[in-house]
């Protein structure tokens, strides 16, 4: 015959809920914590000793379980997971559970919100390593770097931003910053000004380049990002463009190299310096520049003027004649005639139309800087690669992970004048930077600053 458990016993398992017949409830009540409703389920040992406990004569035990936090923590990691009191429940805590460690009941009512900050392990300034950094504002792209010195002559990068603007939108018909143009900079710029000011800053630089060079309003565009972004900005000649941008590369130049044509492509102008170091070399590359030129012409001014989203091979020709023509008129370029067909001369170019190529060739299906900084590209590579961009239509060019939708109509035209720098400057290897300007402004700051000739003291004493 089947037994039934005593009508007020059911439900009363050791795995089961509590339930309340007189509410109908299984759960607690509204402002009722559980340690309040229904008493702590204990194991068969927990109940030994409680009634050893009970017992006259019996001593007391060593440390009584009494805290309903605790005892709901242990119940769930039973279950396997970890549970945190919020800040309510430990509020409604029985005067039982006051004596609990004080450090657990702060910790756990703490919200993610109101934690500490994090400071570094050295808290006297002796011991934190400065802050440095850059902003390059060009015709087509915003870029930002901070960074902390390292080892001598290098930096770590810890923080950055880079955003296509396209200041010079327009600027080669009209002479002129357009309205939309300069709308989108400045809210770039305002993302920048909230970086720096996030941050405690020891030196930076903040430099504006061909866009606002030649922009009839330029200088009405920099009191504009002053007002409203709370950065005033730099407007830097052609000279200290390039010299920049040669700083900033100085570590992708070899030891055994004698002669480097550096160039950098940028959105309205392009900046070339030939450099000799074949008969000795100073920790500033810089020094070495033997003759450099500014081409008033950029991959957005070339786009616009011969069109860069559909580019037919006469259009392409066309380009290249056109850029070629302005370095025959560049009187410095024999400077380095006399190494330029030795094995110790290459190209180093420093833009996105170099980068692009460079990830194409490694067919990358996101481009990963780290692997394009520093490439070494043959002649042959090179050839191929501007020969498949060529023959992409635009909206291949567009589905390319290393080019995308906003260099789509650009990048041919960077190519054109990558092309007229290697019939000027005939090479059989090409060297790929993703670095320039940004990082020169930086090693020029940290130099001058002196934070790699404090570090070598240190380590001397």
């Amino acid at each position: 015959m089947r037994l039934r458990r005593p009508k007020g016993s059911r439900g009363v398992g050791r795995n089961k809920k509590v339930r309340h017949r007189k509410s109908g409830a299984s759960a607690p009540g509204a402002g009722v914590t559980a340690a309040e409703q229904a008493p702590p389920r204990v194991g068969s040992r927990q109940r030994r000793r409680r009634k050893s406990a009970s017992q006259p004569g019996a001593p007391a035990p060593a440390q009584a379980v009494t805290d309903p936090l605790k005892q709901k923590k242990r119940r769930k990691r039973r279950r396997g997971r970890k549970v945190f009191a919020n800040g309510a429940a430990s509020e409604r805590l029985s005067p039982s559970a006051a004596a609990a460690p004080v450090a657990a009941v702060e910790r756990s009512a703490v919200s993610r919100d109101a934690r500490p900050e994090i400071k570094p392990a050295y808290s006297d300034d002796r011991f934190e390593l400065p802050v440095f950094a850059a902003l390059d504002l060009g015709t087509n792209n915003c870029r930002l770097l901070v960074a902390v010195p390292s080892r001598p002559g290098q930096f770590r990068v810890i923080d950055a931003f880079s955003r296509i603007v396209r200041l010079g939108e327009g600027l080669s018909a009209s002479g002129r910053l357009s309205q939309p143009a300069m709308d989108r900079a400045v809210e770039a710029l305002k993302i920048c000004g909230e970086k720096l000011r996030n941050r405690k800053i020891r030196k930076a630089r903040l430099v504006a380049t061909e866009a606002c060079r030649s922009a009839e309003n330029g200088a009405e565009f920099i009191d504009r990002v002053e007002r409203e972004a709370g950065l005033r900005l730099e407007i830097i000649d052609r000279r200290t463009e390039a010299r920049l941008a040669v700083s900033g590369c100085g570590s992708l130049v070899d030891r055994g190299t004698k002669g480097v044509v550096l160039f950098d492509i940028g959105g309205g102008s392009s900046e070339i310096a030939l450099i000799d170091v074949s008969l000795q070399r100073s920790p500033r590359l810089a020094n070495h520049i033997v003759s450099w030129t500014s081409l008033p012409v950029g991959v957005v001014s070339l786009a616009e003027r011969y069109g860069g989203r559909d580019v037919t091979p006469e259009v392409f020709a066309a380009m290249v004649d056109d850029v070629a023509q302005r370095l025959q008129a560049f009187e410095g370029r024999d400077k380095l005639s006399h190494l330029v067909s030795g094995p110790d001369f290459h190209l180093l170019g420093t833009s996105g139309t170099v980068t692009t190529l460079a990830g194409v060739h490694l067919d990358l299906e996101r481009y990963d800087r780290r692997r394009v900084d520093g490439l070494w590209m043959d002649r042959d590579n090179v050839d191929k690669m501007v020969a498949k961009l060529c023959g992409w239509n635009f909206d291949e060019r567009v589905a390319s992970p290393c080019i995308g939708a906003d260099r789509a109509d650009l990048v041919l035209a960077g190519c054109a004048i990558l092309e007229a720098i290697r019939v000027t400057w005939p090479s059989t290897r090409l060297r790929v930077a993703d670095r320039g300007l940004r990082e020169g402004i930086l090693s020029e700051l940290m130099a001058d600053d002196g934070v790699w000739r404090r570090d070598r003291q240190r380590v001397q004493t």
